[in-house]
């Protein structure tokens, strides 16, 4: 068990200086995300267009585009507007052989309004570069930076339709990341397919607003670490320690009854994190 300090007013050795980032707001939301498109790669494409169905298994969320502006007419206050992007994996089978694996991406954005204070200062830093488009030198707003904290989301619900019966004016994918293209073995099929797969998404997230701000701090002693080193996995903390900090597992204990009630263990394989709610994960 590791050492723990207690702040003493008589330890206390002088007020320092640090820059740091200060939330300025944050907001949480829980999305349900109905009917969204998969784009499927051309293997994937092939197999569901010549299946009878197809159930997708589970999602995984690859990257998250964030882009700040400042609300026009409501100053301190920005527009956050995130674009997400989740690999899709589904299963089908097709000819009467064993089931097989389908792959591919499906994009969902939102927007939230969050207070991010107001500041007019220009920013230089030394680490910037002259004409580098990722290292401008000066920046016309001071904008706050904006967070975004979000589990893999859970697959509730998925369908495939005819092309012909899908929703008409449906918007497509638009311009897609290279970065992103590079994560699937082969090209996403965005037009010409016969089936389309879509997918209800229900995700947690947490969006919040930061500003660089100096702040003054009390100090004691310069920190020293106190646990050791060690090249053993094993030692790296004591097994019974560990086990005492674990709750005790009463739900665990309770009849489940005749009826099979109980949950299973769920695990999902090709590291996504859930199964479908069908499946009771």
């Amino acid at each position: 068990m590791s050492e723990q300090s207690t702040c003493r007013p008589e330890d206390l050795r002088e007020a320092v200086s640090i820059h740091t980032r200060k939330i300025t707001d944050s907001c949480r939301d829980k999305d349900c995300i109905e009917d969204l498109r998969v784009y499927l790669t051309k293997d994937s494409q092939t197999l569901l267009d010549e299946s009878a169905g197809a159930k997708a298994r589970c999602a995984e969320l690859m990257y998250a585009y964030i882009d700040v502006e400042p609300v026009a007419f409501n100053r301190n206050h920005y527009c956050i507007d995130i674009t997400f992007y989740y690999r899709i994996l589904a299963d089908t089978v097709a000819g009467g052989t064993r089931p097989a694996t389908l792959c591919g991406l499906a994009v969902f954005s939102k927007r939230a309004v969050l207070c991010g204070e107001d500041s007019s200062a220009k920013i230089f830093t030394s680490d910037t570069v002259l004409g580098d488009p990722d290292g401008l030198t000066r920046r016309s707003f001071n904008h706050p930076t904006a967070v975004v904290e979000v589990l893999d989301p859970m697959i509730l619900s998925s369908r495939v339709r005819e092309v012909c019966d899908c929703p008409c004016g449906e918007r497509g994918l638009g311009q897609l990341p290279e970065n992103i293209r590079r994560m699937f073995d082969s090209d996403l099929v965005l037009s010409g397919e016969t089936r389309r797969l879509y997918v209800t998404l229900g995700q947690f997230s947490i969006i919040r607003l930061e500003r660089d701000v100096q702040l003054v701090v009390p100090t004691m002693d310069c920190v020293l670490p106190t646990k050791e080193c060690c090249d053993n996995m094993g030692c790296a903390e004591d097994p019974c320690e560990m086990f005492s900090r674990i709750a005790f597992p009463v739900r665990e204990f309770f009849p489940r009854g005749c009826g099979g009630s109980g949950k299973p263990d769920c695990s999902c394989d090709e590291g996504c994190a859930y199964k479908t709610t069908s499946d009771n994960c």
